[in-house]
Order: structure tokens, then C-alpha cells, then sequence
């Protein structure tokens, strides 16, 4: 079966090709080759798999949606997984999984008719939660050390790329309204009268292209931490960025090199995190105990080691067990993503 203005392998090529562009430059060719290789695989397979099942009946819209999440995930999750410390041998299985977790997600509920956003949510949900897990089995099976399990979990380059983008927009935000004022109002009545949705946006100058790379990682965040970023920028700003996500082959309308350079310059304007202390574990463990019983969180750790099974029984009683704030944030997170 054909899907008719679907071409899942001139997709996947597009797709591979823009990645390449947007690698981090620190990547060493092997590095790079397995991000490109691993999303490029990945697309052709998806692609091939739903213009081959006819029961699935997806129009070439639903088609490319589906495939793009698998293409775009693979970029992010393939960087976080170079820069987790895992050995590059354990890779592939990780991937693996995820991909199979969004086709199966993506697909199901584009059969269910559930809205686009809300298909991201749970798209982003099981494949942290995924990631997450597989990460933990490692770390269980004495496949790699607690320090690596916990820098891989940690990783989150589309949430990197996010930041990095309304940060560097907010930073500039006030010169650029007072140089462009009058410049702006018209670009911003333009763009809402001639974007309409599924429209590709052609970039112009480097404030549209700015905002048009703003759109593409917004687009692949769930609509909750969209909206936190959006609230970064003017209300004129925030309607071009939403006109654009709206827009399909957004990417096509973007110069992916000078995407690339406005990203990388985006990080001098990233704040420092700040260290978790233990008043926030215990503030998200109450969280938690108050969603969840008692017994749901105790199976998790039925197995696991006497500190962990204190930590858990010290913050139940409202007290803090002296294990490293790092660790017991990490196990905080897995207790809230897995009951």
C-alpha cells in the first residue's frame, strides 16, 4: 500500500540530513555517524511499517507525524545517550526500545483520535519513563556504575535545546524591542494574517528565524513546558512561535547551519542550576505519599538495597535520611515517574 504524498524515504533522508547539521561539535566522527546512522534506521523503519500496514489507514498527515517523533526523539535521545557515559555496545538496545515504545504510543493513539498535543504528552512521558528504566536495569545487572546510571538519567538535550532558546531570546528580548519596535508590531500582524496552519514559514530575517528555531524544539515539548517558555517572550513574540509550530516541514523553511549557531550561542545565557536540597526531596516524597499509598511505593523497592528502603521509611515519617541530596533526588524522580 502507497500512502499517497508520503515518501518515508525522502523523509528520512531530509531528516538525516538536517541532524547532521545540528550534531554538537564536540562529537567525534563515531559519535556523529551513530546519532545520523541510529535516526535515519529508525525513520526508514517507521515509515515502512505504517505504509505497509494497511490496517492502520493513516492519511500522509498522520504518517509524517508519527514518523517525525521517532526521527526527532532518536536525535535527542541517541546525544543524551553519547553523553551518559554508557559504553556506545549498550546503545542500540536502548534505542531499540524507545523507538518501539513511540511507535506503539503514537500509533495507538492516532487510532483513538486523540489530539496531536496530547499524543506529545504521552509520547514525552513513556520515553523518559522508558529511558529511565532501561537505564536502571543496567545499573541493577552490574552493566554500569551508580555515577554512570545517574549522569545518563539525567540527560535531557531537548530540554537543553529548549532552555537554550528562551534563555538567549529573554536576554536579548529588551534591545531588540527598543531597536525594532515599530518593525516588530508589523512583522507580528503580518505573520498572523499570512501563516495560516500547516503553512511552511519562510525565514527572513534574524529575529523571524530566531523565533522559527524557538518553534522547533517548543513543538516537541508537552504543552505544559511549551507554556512556561512562552511566557519568556512578549505576547507579539509568543503568537509568531506558536503560528510556527503550527506549521508543518517547519524545518524546511530554517538555514539548519545558522540554527545551529544561534543554539550554540544561546548556552552563555543559561542560568546555573541550582543544587536540590533536602527540603525539596522531602517536599516532592509528601508529594508523592499523598498521591500514592504506602505499598505501591514499597513494591518498587521490595528488592532494591536497606538504604533506599530507609531513605523512603525516614521521609514517610517526615525526616531525612543522610544519603547524598543527588541520589536521593534521582530516587524521588523514579519513585513519581514509576507509581
Amino acid at each position: 500500500m502507497t500512502i499517497e504524498g508520503f515518501d518515508y524515504k525522502e523523509f528520512a533522508n531530509m531528516m538525516s540530513n538536517q541532524a547532521g547539521e545540528l550534531i554538537p561539535p564536540n562529537f567525534n566522527d563515531m559519535q556523529r555517524n551513530y546519532v545520523v546512522k541510529t535516526l535515519s534506521n529508525f525513520t526508514m523503519l517507521a515509515g515502512e511499517a505504517i505504509e505497509n500496514d494497511e490496517s492502520l489507514g493513516f492519511n500522509a498527515d498522520q504518517a509524517v507525524f508519527v514518523t517525525q517523533i521517532i526521527a526527532e526523539w532518536a536525535f535527542h535521545k541517541s546525544i543524551d545517550l553519547v553523553h551518559s557515559g554508557i559504553l556506545p555496545e549498550h546503545w542500540d538496545s536502548i534505542m531499540q526500545k524507545i523507538a518501539f515504545t513511540i511507535f506503539e504510543v503514537a500509533k495507538q493513539a492516532i487510532k483513538k483520535n486523540i489530539p496531536q498535543d496530547q499524543i506529545l504528552q504521552l509520547v514525552e512521558h513513556h520515553v523518559n519513563k522508558n529511558y529511565k528504566d532501561t537505564i536502571a536495569q543496567l545499573e541493577q545487572r552490574g552493566i554500569i556504575t551508580h555515577d554512570i546510571s545517574e549522569r545518563a538519567s539525567n540527560q535531557s538535550n531537548i530540554d537543553d535545546m529548549a532552555k537554550q532558546a528562551a534563555e538567549s531570546e529573554a536576554s536579548i528580548q529588551q534591545e531588540q524591542q527598543t531597536e525594532q519596535a515599530p518593525q516588530q508590531a508589523q512583522q507580528t500582524q503580518q505573520a498572523q494574517q499570512n501563516v495560516p496552519r500547516a503553512a511552511m514559514p519562510t525565514a527572513g530575517n534574524d529575529k523571524t528565524r530566531k523565533l522559527m528555531s524557538v518553534a522547533l524544539v517548543l513543538r516537541l515539548l508537552n504543552e505544559e513546558k511549551a507554556s512556561l517558555i512562552l511566557k519568556k517572550f512578549s505576547p507579539e513574540e509568543g503568537a509568531l512561535i506558536q503560528s510556527y509550530m503550527k506549521s508543518n516541514n517547519l524545518e524546511a523553511g530554517l538555514d539548519i547551519s545558522y540554527t545551529l549557531k544561534c543554539i550554540e550561542n544561546m548556552k552563555q545565557f543559561l542560568p546555573s542550576k541550582k543544587k536540590p536540597s533536602q527540603e525539596y526531596v522531602l517536599r516532592t516524597m509528601n508529594k508523592i505519599f499523598d498521591e500514592h499509598p504506602m505499598e505501591d511505593i514499597e513494591k518498587l523497592f521490595k528488592s532494591e538495597r536497606p538504604f533506599l528502603k530507609r531513605f523512603i521509611s525516614k521521609a514517610y515519617e517526615g525526616d531525612y535520611y543522610p544519603i547524598p541530596v543527588k541520589v536521593a533526588t534521582i530516587v524521588a524522580q523514579y519513585i513519581k515517574d514509576s507509581v
